[in-house]
């Protein structure tokens, strides 16, 4: 494949034809016919979404390829210190797909990167190794116990509640975000005169559909659950709230275990975009698809098996363990707020009606799961790798985005992308579906010249998902979105599930998503 990173030497040479008032960045890409990026590459000039621009259609017989701004590219190059801010937390903001060169309001050539002072602050922050606990075994579990797969906006929060009526001892949670009021509602009642909640929270940018903060989630626990409630901030390098850190960019797990037996799992938080207060399924209303089409897509699952719970549950009680024992440490900024709001312009909308599916729930059936943690070291990659390779007939793959790398360092997650590579040029059925992050700065062209074939690939706005079904027998989910920190660094788990009655839900949801849903359009 033409790899538009040649084309360097040619926009540097050309950079006085192209940089005028109203263009924001230039780096190489595709160039976009219907809509959608073709494999000819090309000078791509991102332009202001209020500008007219007029550039030259070719340079030395390569096509010029303007773009209208996305909000995530107007704000990054108009607003630096705040995208750096949202960029130091979130992996979905990120740059770095090309080299580019930026322009600003007067026409004149800057730094992209000129936010980056902003996450130099916490350069300072000293950071320690991560561990993990002692005596567990990430070994897989098989036998025939109940497990319930379920989606959101579909059915994930009823699901989640009915998982919450039945402790009856005690809640352990890892999670990224927790700022809805109704989830909020539903800890704080069905704990009430139980033994304890024990939750380790990170403290990301304030997402526009949140009723209330992180801290302020923090604040309502402990008024309402007193001495039963235990709490930590996750050690993450851009949280205020701690002094040190283990996780670069989140905290990004999302699992609750209940009274040592069973575990929730998801790709959501417990927010009211991933966790819509919505139940089409047993109580329709009018308002279901317009909420659905505002919300995210993502999958859960229920898995009732002790040791798996356990496992699970001494991951998130160490993470806890961990971090409290640095809150003595050092200078600790105890945050009410978080430093950046996500803008509420970012908020993605789909445009089609949704099937609503109902959960299923599987219960006497052999199955296999193979538990995935990062950042330990080589147990997702290791496993998903396998797992890729292994499909002979389809591989079937819904992402939040796919940020490729090109850094040494990142090689196993390279290797990753890799394999659907080689799926795809052997001829396997490979789809996938990534949300509208993979538009902005440059990702959707960057996927391509990582050797995904974007003929293969669809853009669905509210994507939030990170899973993948191979040959309808097998199903992986979880919150491991794909970059090299997602991949790698973070904290995340997932879920790898041999039983082709879970997979064969799961794909027929992708597929309602992929014929229905999802486009090729970078206007989706």
């Amino acid at each position: 494949m033409n790899q538009p990173n040649n084309l360097l030497p040619l926009i540097r040479a050309h950079r006085a034809e192209l940089i005028r008032p109203g263009v924001i960045s230039i780096r190489p890409g595709y160039k976009i016919e219907a809509g959608w990026p073709t494999q000819t590459p090309a000078i791509v000039v991102t332009i202001s979404q209020a500008a007219q621009v007029a550039l030259p259609q070719m340079i030395e017989g390569v096509a010029v390829d303007a773009r209208r701004a996305t909000d995530v590219e107007e704000l990054r190059f108009r607003q630096p210190q705040t995208f750096a801010q949202l960029a130091a937390h979130g992996c979905e903001f990120r740059d770095g797909a090309f080299e580019e060169i930026g322009v600003n309001t007067a026409g004149a050539e800057v730094t992209p990167d000129d936010g980056r002072p902003m996450v130099d602050l916490f350069a300072a922050k000293p950071q320690i190794p991560y561990t993990a606990p002692t005596g567990v075994s990430l070994s897989p579990v098989s036998g025939r116990f109940p497990i319930t797969c379920h989606v959101s906006p579909d059915a994930g929060f009823p699901t989640l509640r009915s998982f919450l009526k039945k402790t009856s001892k005690t809640l352990t949670v890892g999670i990224y975000d927790f700022t809805s009021k109704h989830i909020l509602d539903a800890v704080t009642n069905d704990l009430l005169g139980k033994q304890q909640l024990e939750i380790t929270l990170d403290n990301p940018a304030k997402n526009p559909t949140a009723d209330q903060t992180d801290p302020e989630t923090r604040q309502a626990l402990s008024a309402s659950l007193g001495t039963e409630f235990k709490f930590a901030w996750a050690l993450v390098r851009s949280n205020s709230a701690v002094s040190k850190w283990i996780y670069p960019t989140a905290y990004h797990i999302k699992v609750a275990v209940r009274d040592s037996e069973a575990m929730w799992l998801s790709s959501g938080n417990w927010n009211n975009s991933n966790q819509p207060d919505m139940d089409p399924i047993n109580s329709p209303m009018a308002s279901d698809q317009a909420t659905a089409r505002k919300s995210d897509r993502d999958w859960h699952v229920i898995v009732e098996h002790p040791g798996l719970a356990k496992t699970y549950e001494a991951f998130l009680k160490h993470d806890f363990d961990v971090a409290t024992s640095q809150v003595g440490g050092g200078p600790v900024l105890q945050a009410i707020e978080p430093e950046v709001d996500v803008p509420a312009m970012f908020l993605a909308t789909a445009t089609a009606s949704f099937v609503f599916h109902p959960p299923l729930r599987i219960v006497d059936e052999l199955i296999t799961i193979t538990p995935l943690l990062t950042p330990d070291v080589g147990v997702y990659q290791n496993a998903m790798l396998k797992l890729i390779r292994s499909a002979a007939t389809s591989l079937y793959i819904q992402l939040q985005y796919i940020h490729p790398s090109n850094v040494g360092a990142d090689a196993d997650f390279t290797a990753l992308i890799d394999a659907v590579v080689e799926r795809i040029h052997v001829g396997k059925d490979v789809r996938i579906i990534v949300s509208q992050w993979q538009l902005s700065n440059g990702w959707l062209d960057r996927l391509q010249a990582a050797g995904i074939d974007l003929r293969v690939v669809k853009i669905q706005n509210g994507v939030h998902n990170k899973g993948f079904v191979v040959d309808s027998g097998i199903v992986a989910l979880g919150s491991q979105n794909w970059s090299s920190e997602g991949v790698l660094r973070n904290r995340d788990a997932s879920l790898i599930i041999e039983n082709p009655t879970a997979a064969s839900y799961f794909q027929k949801i992708f597929l309602h998503d992929w014929d229905r849903i999802a486009k090729q359009s970078v206007h989706p």
